[in-house]
C-alpha cells in the first residue's frame, strides 16, 4: 500500500492519461462526447486514471446522484479499481464512506456528495438490481469480461441529462461484440476513444516492462504488450505472428510438397507447400467442408482438386493423413504423386 500510494505522489501523469482526466472538460473541445473507451495493453495504466477521472467528472457535474461502477464481479472491481480509489481521493480532498454491506460508496466534498454502486457484470442477480436503478454515469472496467445484456443494460440506465459512459478494457480477440458494437461505431455512439500501451503508464519500470516483452511472442505479444485486438483462441499455435510467418513473395523453386488432412462431412484440406532454405511456406491451397456445402465430394472429385493444386510442378510427396485409406489408394491408383502417410503423433 505504502509503495503504491509513493508511485502515485512522485510519478507524473502521461499525455494519454491526462487525455483521459480532461476530456469531459469544456475547454477540451470533446467535452460533447457521450463517453470514452480506453483499450490496450496490460499495465498500461488506463484503469487507474480512468477511475480517478470517473469520480473527478461526476463531483464536479452533479450533486446527489447516483452512478454505476462496474467489474466483472464485485470483489475484482474492489480489488483492481477501488482498493487504488481508496489511496488517491483522500489526497486530493474527498471523503469516502464504503457501505459494503450494500456495496454502496459514498463520496462527498466541498458539499458535494454522490452514490457510486457498484456491481459484478458476472455476479448472480447484478443485472436485475441495475434495472432498477436512475443513473448519472457508469465506469465498466475490464468491459469485455462482461455479458452484454448487462453492459446494455447498465448503459441504458444512464437516463440524467449528461450522463456518461466510461469504458476500459484489454483486447481479447478481433470479434467480441464489444469491439463490433462500440469501438467499430465510435461516430455512430458518439464515443471519444484512446489506445493505450506500457509506454503510457510512466509509473512502470523500464526493466518491468522489458519482462512483459519477454514473457509473450506471437500473438500474446501482440494482445497483452501493444494491446492488439487479435485472436488467440482456438489457434493452435499460439505464438503466430502475422508479421513474420506470413510472406508477401512466395518461393518459386524448391522441393514441391502436398499436405491432405481428409474429410467427407468433415473438411477436406490440401495445402501446396515449397521447401527451401530450411523453411516451408504454404504457397497455396484447397479447402472444401462437405457438412457447410451440404454436398459430399468422392475421391476422384478430391484427387481432381490435387492435379489442379498441383500444377506443372514436380511433387516430391503427397502427406495424407493415416485414416484416409482409400484416397490414399486413389492417388497411387493414378500413379503420378508419390504418396506417404502422415506422422500423426503431436509432437513430431
Amino acid at each position: 500500500g505504502g509503495l503504491k500510494q509513493a508511485v502515485f505522489r512522485f510519478k507524473p501523469f502521461s499525455r494519454k492519461q491526462k487525455q483521459v482526466l480532461t476530456w469531459w472538460l469544456p475547454e477540451s473541445g470533446v467535452s460533447d462526447a457521450d463517453g470514452i473507451i480506453a483499450d490496450g495493453a496490460i499495465r498500461s495504466g488506463k484503469t487507474v486514471c480512468m477511475a480517478l477521472a470517473f469520480v473527478q467528472w461526476s463531483m464536479t457535474t452533479f450533486d446527489g446522484q447516483n452512478f454505476g461502477m462496474c467489474g466483472k464481479t464485485v470483489g475484482s472491481f474492489r480489488r483492481n479499481v477501488l482498493s487504488v480509489l481508496k489511496q488517491m481521493l483522500p489526497s486530493r480532498g474527498y471523503q469516502l464512506s464504503d457501505r459494503r454491506s450494500e456495496n454502496l460508496l459514498v463520496i462527498s466534498r466541498k458539499g458535494v456528495e454522490n452514490y457510486y454502486y457498484i456491481f459484478g457484470g458476472k455476479d448472480e442477480g447484478s443485472q436485475d438490481l441495475v434495472q432498477g436503478i436512475t443513473l448519472a454515469g457508469v465506469l465498466l472496467d475490464e468491459v469485455v469480461l462482461m455479458p452484454r445484456s448487462f453492459v446494455e443494460q447498465a448503459t441504458g440506465r444512464c437516463s440524467v441529462a449528461g450522463s456518461k459512459f466510461w469504458v476500459n478494457c484489454n483486447p481479447e480477440g478481433p470479434e467480441p461484440w464489444f469491439k463490433k458494437e462500440w469501438i467499430d461505431k465510435l461516430e455512430e455512439k458518439n464515443m471519444r476513444y484512446l489506445h493505450f500501451t506500457q509506454e503510457d503508464n510512466l509509473s512502470l519500470a523500464e526493466e518491468v516492462k522489458a519482462r512483459y516483452r519477454a514473457m509473450y511472442t506471437g500473438i500474446f505479444y501482440r494482445r497483452y504488450v501493444l494491446g492488439e485486438w487479435c485472436m488467440a483462441e482456438g489457434l493452435v499455435y499460439d505464438f503466430f505472428d502475422k508479421q513474420f510467418h506470413v510472406v508477401q513473395d512466395p518461393p518459386t523453386d524448391g522441393t514441391w510438397y502436398i499436405s491432405v488432412d481428409y474429410g467427407t462431412l468433415n473438411p477436406f484440406s490440401a495445402g501446396l507447400w515449397c521447401v527451401a532454405g530450411g523453411r516451408a511456406v504454404r504457397v497455396a491451397e484447397y479447402y472444401y467442408s462437405g457438412r457447410e456445402k451440404k454436398a459430399q465430394m468422392t475421391d476422384e472429385d478430391y484427387y481432381t482438386k490435387l492435379e489442379e493444386l498441383a500444377g506443372d510442378r514436380v511433387i516430391h510427396n503427397v502427406v495424407v493423413d493415416p485414416s484416409a485409406a482409400s484416397f490414399i489408394a486413389c492417388i497411387r491408383q493414378h500413379g503420378r504423386f508419390p504418396v506417404r502417410k502422415a506422422r500423426n503423433d503431436v509432437l513430431p
